[in-house]
């Protein structure tokens, strides 16, 4: 619900919402699938017993890969401060340095 609106181009009202969830068989309950069935969100959940999460893995890589970007920063990874107001001012010096570094050099 605290999600920005997701501009794009076109006509219509921004998007408030993801159209579809990736997730691995941590997420397989009926609780989550009412709850994105309800938001109008669907899902990709890989069922416990039944499925492989391996066919997840390349859309999980990209999150883990960020994530693990992010985490680099030790301040972020052991959360020293707990205010919601300075995680976020450091997640976003983090993001400006991750982005800064992965420009071309000239």
């Amino acid at each position: 619900d605290g999600m920005p609106a997701i501009k794009r181009g076109g006509r219509g009202h921004p998007r408030r919402r993801p159209v579809k969830l990736h997730g691995d068989k941590g997420y397989d309950n009926p609780r989550v699938r009412r709850y994105l069935r309800r938001r109008g969100i669907s899902a990709r959940i890989a069922r416990i017993g039944r499925d492989s999460s391996a066919r997840l893995g390349r859309h999980r890589w990209v999150v883990e890969r960020t994530l693990g970007w992010l985490l680099s920063y030790k301040r972020l990874a052991l959360r020293y401060d707990r205010s919601a107001v300075t995680i976020t001012a450091l997640a976003r010096l983090a993001v400006t340095l991750i982005c800064a570094r992965r420009l071309p050099a000239n």
